[in-house]
């Protein structure tokens, strides 16, 4: 039943309940990408899991989202109960199957119950950023000019306060930056701000910052060749859905960014699956969606396949739908025109089977069953087949506190992540300007006050009585004049020197990266 170079999904049936033969899913094809789609209860989250494990076993690292908890249990073997059992013998796969653990590392953008996941908002970018804050179109704008600035002067955007004194600053210097870059209004920048404070509200600040993950810790694989299985716990997160949608399309760009070109290799390189994909889609910019549907067509020649994972075939646009060869469709109600919609779409993507009518069985399939089409030879759709999927290795279900703890100790990356890290970046920049310009201000009005009183008393030797402050005579003269001129635009100059010289420490601190934006928005890095 298993085969080299394929992962087994299940075993197809004919109308009369027959066997009719193994479905599998071919790893030279797997970066054609994939969907995974039915209703709740349907058996959507057993699919994945037995996918994870085919492709871990096969030496491809995966990366999951699991929204409700149930996937981590991939982590553990699997009991062997009674319907399992009974699967396995319905489908001819008793004498293989076996119950085993698959190596796993849990994320979780908020430390909880996994390693952090951070980034900077540098890496970010302007696009996924404004997307994540909903930002207007003129509001968007002025945030690409806060971005530009920031490359431009060397100002390293850690974490959300970094972008927040830059915003700041570019609200003092309105006037300035807007001659040069192009108009920025107080009221924008204020409008930015507040949405600054809702994201962090919803938990944005733990996702910036430092120690950044380096994409190279989820393509890990074992000693004995088997993929790392990377789970991310989203049932917080998906408390904040635009959060976790932008955090999925900023890993995808990262993935994109990163990695060279492979052509079509014997196995995808990782395995990504976007559970809940529709949140990717709801309310996205034209502009973005062309970006993700320009991504998703791209990234397959990097070696990733991209999975998405939602109850209706009608998530996902049309220009990322033509995209995906392999089709897992789940069972799918038709009570509303839009639920009828839905099904017949999913029937119409399919390379038809004469012995069915696929319009009708989607409606009628049992949970843990699923009309399953994969890509064949030249990358040719199979005739779809009505399968029973196959059962799981690993637990069905989730694992215990206990057991996580376990797993997050033994983990590769514990220890790499865990602790915050905070250098210098623009928050201290910025303040240090502001202080050192405050300093420098105060230094010459001593000075100028210095000179009023030199000047008062060598009016006094001459004369013999001091003249009336307000006296006409009392006035710096001109020569004295050209000398508090040149002292306050030497003092300028000094402060114009201490900024440049920060700008160089921490420009300097970037080696290794190049100030240039990708498809995303994202860093890309330098050679």
């Amino acid at each position: 039943m298993l085969q080299e170079g394929m992962v087994y999904v299940g075993t197809s049936r004919k109308p009369d309940d027959s066997i009719n033969k193994a479905e599998f899913l071919a790893l030279k094809l797997a970066n054609r990408h994939g969907l995974v789609t039915g209703a709740t209860g349907t058996g959507k989250t057993v699919s994945l899991q037995i996918l994870t494990e085919g492709f871990s076993a096969a030496g491809v690292p995966v990366f999951a989202a699991d929204i409700k908890g149930d996937l981590s249990g991939v982590a553990v073997a699997g009991d062997g109960k009674d319907f399992l059992i009974k699967r396995a013998e319905q489908i001819g796969f008793a004498d293989e199957y076996n119950f085993e653990s698959f190596p796993t590392v849990f994320w979780d953008l908020f430390g909880e119950q996994g390693h952090p996941i951070r980034t900077t908002v540098s890496e970010m970018g302007p696009l996924l950023l404004a997307r994540l804050m909903s930002l207007s179109d003129v509001q968007e704008g002025v945030l690409n000019i806060a971005f530009k600035i920031a490359d431009d002067e060397g100002l390293l955007l850690l974490d959300l306060k970094d972008l927040q004194a830059l915003l700041a600053n570019l609200s003092k210097r309105s006037s300035e930056i807007s001659g040069a870059y192009g108009n920025v209004s107080k009221s924008s920048v204020g409008a930015i701000q507040r949405q600054l404070l809702v994201l962090e509200q919803q938990g944005g600040e733990a996702f910036f910052g430092e120690p950044a993950l380096d994409i190279m810790e989820l393509m890990r694989t074992t000693r004995d060749g088997r993929g790392v299985v990377n789970i991310l716990a989203a049932d917080k997160l998906m408390m904040s859905p635009r959060l976790y949608a932008t955090f999925l399309l900023w890993l995808l760009s990262e993935l994109f960014e990163e990695l060279p070109e492979v052509g079509n290799p014997d196995k995808p390189r990782m395995v990504f699956f976007f559970d809940e994909a529709h949140l990717l889609f709801d309310e996205a910019p034209k502009i973005l969606l062309e970006k993700v549907e320009q991504v998703v067509k791209l990234i397959r020649s990097k070696g990733i396949g991209v999975f998405f994972v939602t109850q209706n075939p009608l998530d996902v646009p049309d220009g990322v739908l033509a995209q995906i060869g392999n089709r897992v469709q789940h069972a799918l109600r038709a009570y509303t025109p839009r639920e009828r919609k839905a099904v017949k779409t999913a029937a119409d993507t399919f390379r038809p089977n004469p012995d069915f009518n696929a319009f009708e069985v989607i409606t009628q399939l049992g949970v843990g069953e699923a009309l399953v089409s994969t890509l064949e030879k030249k990358g040719v759709p199979s005739i779809v087949q009505r399968t029973l999927i196959r059962p799981p290795s690993s637990r069905l279900g989730p694992i215990t506190e206990a057991e996580r703890k376990s797993v997050i100790k033994e983990s590769p990356v514990f220890g790499l992540y865990d602790k915050p890290v905070d250098r210098e970046s623009a928050f201290e920049i910025l303040k240090k300007r502001t202080a050192d310009k405050a300093k420098a201000e105060e230094k010459q009005r001593a000075r100028e006050d210095k000179e009023r009183e030199e000047t008062g008393r060598m009016k006094k030797s001459r004369t013999g009585f001091q003249l009336p402050e307000f006296g006409r005579d009392d006035r710096p003269t001109r020569s004295s004049r050209r000398r508090s001129t040149t002292r306050r635009r030497s003092s300028r100059q000094s402060v114009t020197e201490t900024a440049i010289k920060q700008v160089a420490r921490t420009v300097a601190s970037q080696l290794g990266r190049a100030l240039v934006r990708g498809v995303l928005g994202s860093f890309k890095r330098g050679g």
